[in-house]
């Protein structure tokens, strides 16, 4: 009896090429260093670790992240224009260099949250 939770077939090392694999179902699959370049459109990630996942030149329009630890993670040039954030801990998140215009807090824009401020500190 093995300790091994991969215990299923071994695929490592094999390349798949303009493969379909449509509504297939990876349960307990290892796939750590594996790469992928494919059309992933509607696919369902549920209890996944992406830990130190690399994303580059990714779609992800309306994707939707449910539950999910995004703790340390580090978003550059992206376009986030319409995104919704509700019942988020943003506890130490720093915002630099970012197109503000339209952007609401709490229903409030922004840009009048900095008016304010300037106006109460004379900056």
């Amino acid at each position: 009896m093995t300790d091994n939770p991969f215990n299923g077939p071994d695929f490592r090392n094999i390349h798949y090429q303009r493969a379909n694999m449509q509504n297939a179902n990876f349960d307990g699959v290892h796939l750590g260093g594996a790469r992928f370049f494919a059309v992933m459109t509607g696919a369902r990630f549920s209890d996944t670790n992406l830990a130190e996942a690399d994303f580059d030149d990714v779609n992800l329009g309306k994707a939707r992240f449910n539950n999910v630890n995004m703790g340390e993670v580090t978003v550059t040039n992206a376009n986030m224009s319409g995104l919704v954030i509700d019942g988020v801990t943003l506890e130490n998140a720093e915002i630099q260099n970012a197109n503000l215009i339209g952007m609401r807090i709490n229903g409030v824009l922004v840009s009048d949250l900095f008016d304010a401020y300037e106006k109460i500190n004379d900056v």
